[in-house]
């Protein structure tokens, strides 16, 4: 079937980059939130899309696991942010990654690194990483989830205790200016804010399509971290918030 151009351009941009905001989207677009929403509305009535709250995706992509979904979505922002802070960790040094899609890209990222010790509750960075260039892997255990192939549970909880680490980083589900780093997930949130108790340095990775949402559950609130770590310049809302609560912002290097 026939499509205008703006909607051959937004299944363009889903192809790319999977799942995306609609005020994302209008921005890429040029065009209001409303016009997007129509033209949402049409794609979804011939069975091109499908919407959820406050986004869409290409319906033949929402058979894949989320995790994976997650692993195309802005995927070139990822490898950025994930470029900037793996030239900040030494060979030799000790991480503490949570699971989430920016770490499974930091995870590959640092696969040039030498004798890290890395401890995490994903089965992704882990694989990543064990065995190559005389590093050691601590895997927690507990229950794996079948989307992600992480780690949860007081079993988790109480492995990772046992680390402190040189560098503690987390993805975000959501930054909020007022509450800080938020995720959708109980357990997540509680092993995001467990790992950053781990660390002599606290990081978070997120790429700007996490800020102004609000999440279900806090991990922390901006004095919980160091730095933060991003592709983009954050509202100002939340880099105010950052730089009363003494985080850093670092945008990541394009070249």
């Amino acid at each position: 079937m026939n499509h205008s151009p703006r909607h051959d351009r937004i299944l363009a941009l889903l192809r790319d980059r999977g799942t995306i905001g609609i005020t994302e989207l209008a921005g890429l677009l040029g065009v209001s939130a409303e016009t997007v929403r129509r033209d949402i509305r049409a794609l979804s009535a011939r069975g091109d899309v499908l919407r959820m709250h406050g986004a869409v995706g290409l319906r033949a992509m929402m058979g894949e696991a989320p995790f994976e979904r997650r692993m195309r979505e802005n995927p070139e922002a990822k490898r950025l942010i994930a470029a900037t802070i793996a030239a900040t960790i030494s060979d030799g040094d000790s991480v503490m990654l949570d699971t989430g899609t920016t770490t499974s890209f930091l995870a590959q990222e640092l696969l040039g690194h030498r004798r890290l010790t890395v401890v995490t509750n994903s089965s992704d960075v882990a694989r990543t990483l064990a065995t190559m260039n005389g590093n050691r892997v601590h895997m927690a255990g507990g229950e794996l989830r079948s989307d992600s192939g992480a780690a949860f549970g007081m079993a988790a909880l109480e492995f990772i205790a046992r680390f402190s680490v040189d560098h503690a980083i987390i993805s975000a589900g959501a930054v909020d200016a007022a509450t800080g780093i938020m995720d959708y997930a109980l357990a997540e949130a509680e092993f995001a804010r467990v790992v950053l108790a781990r660390g002599a340095r606290r990081v978070v990775i997120t790429d700007s399509s996490k800020f102004g949402r609000r999440g279900l559950v806090q991990v922390c609130d901006f004095s919980g971290i160091d730095e933060l770590v991003t592709e983009a310049p954050p509202p100002a809302a939340i880099e105010d918030a950052l730089a009363q609560a003494g985080a850093e912002l670092v945008l990541a290097a394009t070249g």
